[in-house]
């Protein structure tokens, strides 16, 4: 038997269930994945809760997108992958379990020399944020102002800024300031005053702005720092982005990603691979349950007192 997490009505935390299931059998052109990690992600509470547009539940709920794992079997005419190897999940479906079936092209090889922790924090977080900055056009000479940068995909957004060249500018609670430090930012406090300490650290104001945080006090306190609203771009407060006269990129925006931001997207793994293999890029592991405990991993998550990305490792030792 496997395990699984699923909710069958929308709701908090309480709603998750930990089950067992039958351990699934791969098809033909089908892998199935045991998995050793799995990122949390703040989507998916949003999603538990019916804050982003999901659809009716008519049968018990999977959910999780961020895994990595080693491939146990693989299906007929399945090529280029074998039992044993190191993977990592990309876009997948119910990775909140102890095996999960996947077709090989959502299955990227894990880097040797990371963690499946770090494989599994990749994903959502570093996807989004390269996407993102890649669509804002961030590079060489560029000012860049990044709102919850010690989160996942502040951090992750925060490196590909540096190694692209550009400028970066961060606000996150003080604890979180030596970690933006470390990654090269300049790091902002929230709070009463931000704009002013905003233009402080940034007097002719900044390129782009990527909100990751999503509040009122981060959207209002970039408005004056750029010139078109055009340049700024939001990742958790999609519903809000018309009305504001900004973009956004997925986070309950319901105008969906283009083909090409949707490549960029998994181009970020690919990507995210070679800098880790080159020692050039960080993954920063948040805290850690067993599967079993996901509700308190999910009410972890919902506090939004997050830095880098939370893991769950089912606990069946074969998997």
């Amino acid at each position: 038997m496997a395990t699984a997490v699923q909710y069958r009505e929308f709701g908090g935390p309480e709603v998750l269930e930990v089950v067992e299931v039958p351990t699934p059998v791969p098809g033909p052109g089908e892998v199935l994945v045991a998995i050793r990690a799995v990122g949390v992600n703040p989507v998916e509470w949003k999603q538990r809760r019916a804050l982003r547009p999901t659809g009716p539940i008519i049968e018990p709920r999977r959910l999780g997108s961020d895994g990595s794992g080693v491939i146990a079997e693989v299906g007929d005419g399945v090529t280029g992958w074998q039992p044993g190897d190191e993977v990592i999940i990309k876009s997948g479906a119910g990775t909140y379990a102890s095996h999960l079936v996947v077709p090989p092209e959502k299955l990227v090889a894990k880097p040797s020399g990371i963690s499946f922790e770090q494989a599994a924090a990749i994903g959502v977080p570093a996807s989004t944020a390269y996407q993102a900055l890649k669509s804002l056009g961030v590079g060489e000479g560029t000012t860049l102002l990044v709102h919850a940068g010690s989160g996942g995909v502040g951090q992750s957004a925060i490196q590909f800024a540096r190694l692209w060249g550009a400028t970066v500018i961060a606000t996150a609670s003080e604890p979180n300031h030596d970690r933006l430090r470390e990654l090269g930012a300049i790091p902002v406090a929230y709070g009463p005053g931000l704009l002013d300490r905003l233009r402080a650290v940034a007097p002719d104001g900044v390129d782009v702005v990527l909100d990751a945080a999503g509040t009122d006090e981060a959207l209002e306190a970039s408005f004056p720092l750029v010139a078109d609203r055009q340049q700024i771009a939001t990742v958790v407060a999609g519903p809000r982005a018309a009305e504001l006269g900004i973009r956004a990129f997925s986070g309950g925006n319901p105008v969906p990603l283009t083909a090409e931001e949707q490549r960029l997207r998994e181009e970020a793994y690919e990507v995210v691979g070679d800098l880790l293999a080159q020692g050039r890029y960080e993954l920063e592991v948040g805290d850690v349950y067993p599967l079993s405990e996901v509700v308190a991993a999910a009410r972890q998550s919902e506090s939004g007192h997050v830095r880098g990305k939370i893991v769950l490792i089912p606990e069946d030792p074969d998997s």
